[in-house]
């Protein structure tokens, strides 16, 4: 039977990786999954897309859940043989993303290798200039995630959009409304920047918010410092970690958000391997209930 989803203004699912096809996401679907965002890493490769987004629509008719958006993570800005896949694949994903019913297309900006952000943000400009354009055409919204992928701002391989700083210069070097941030909390926590008044300040940049919550150990941090050998940042589930996802979800109603949080797994060291899917699950049912619940129509 199809549940009625269309009065939730802020849906609650899960991330699917696109090459796992219509069947995984029919096996959990029965959970409670509102939303899925479908996710490419580095390449489209030999997929049929239209055959993909035929199957996804048949396997979620008649749920009410929908495809949130739709992504390719890898390094657009880069010259070799897998990054311009990448970007061939942002290319082919703004083209494609209405047969999905989405209008989100989501990955990391990329970046020069082995250089700053400052010397990245040319080659993001030329990027993602036209690739803005091609998306305004379609009526399609870029969401950059905010993950460092393990760069600074000195360095890095893959993203420059981890930063409030380089999301400033970003947006000043492309200003397009096509632009935006598939943000997170855990990625900012990491940091150790307070994700709640960054929220509060560029929710109107926020397209899609990955589900993904962090643990820190501030007695390691105190001791040994954030380059020392003892880990003080753990990736949780939504639920077990530090953030009130309450607050998170009032902030973004009250900023006007509308759209999907979709949980980003399979990173939670505890609720891992066997226990994945329980995670989820919980992760599912906290976020709803920090949501409010169920849409309920006044009387």
């Amino acid at each position: 039977m199809a549940t009625d989803f269309s009065k939730e203004t802020i849906r609650i699912g899960t991330l699917a990786p696109a090459a796992s096809g219509a069947g995984y996401l029919t096996q959990i679907l029965p959970h409670g999954f509102e939303s899925f965002s479908l996710t490419f890493w580095q390449t489209l490769g030999d997929l049929n897309l239209k055959k993909l987004a035929k199957e996804v629509n048949e396997a979620l008719a008649g749920s009410g859940a929908t495809i949130s958006s739709v992504g390719i993570y890898g390094n657009p800005l880069e010259s070799s043989s897998i990054d311009k896949d990448t970007l061939k694949g942002w290319k082919v994903l703004i083209d494609n993303a209405s047969l999905f019913g989405t209008d989100i297309v989501c990955g990391f900006t990329g970046r020069v290798r082995g250089k700053s952000i400052d010397e990245s943000i040319p080659q993001f400009k030329k990027v993602f200039g036209d690739l803005a354009k091609r998306a305004e055409d379609k009526g399609v919204r870029l969401a950059f995630e905010n993950c460092d992928m393990g760069g600074t701002w000195s360095s890095g391989d893959w993203n420059i959009a981890h930063n409030p700083t380089a999301w400033e210069m970003m947006f000043d070097a492309v200003p397009s409304k096509a632009l935006g941030l598939q943000w997170e909390p855990c990625h900012q926590m990491v940091s150790l920047i307070d994700p709640m008044p960054q929220l509060r300040k560029w929710v109107g940049k926020m397209f899609h918010i990955h589900g993904k919550d962090c643990t820190l150990h501030w007695d390691v941090v105190r001791e040994f410092g954030v380059h020392g050998p003892k880990p003080f940042a753990f990736h949780r589930t939504p639920g077990f970690g530090d953030c009130n996802w309450t607050d998170i979800i009032s902030d973004l109603r009250g900023g006007g958000f509308k759209g999907s949080i979709d949980i980003e797994g399979w990173h939670d060291p505890v609720y891992r391997g066997g226990l994945e899917m329980t995670g989820q699950v919980h992760g599912l049912n906290y976020l709803k209930r920090c949501r409010g619940g169920d849409f309920v129509p006044n009387p």
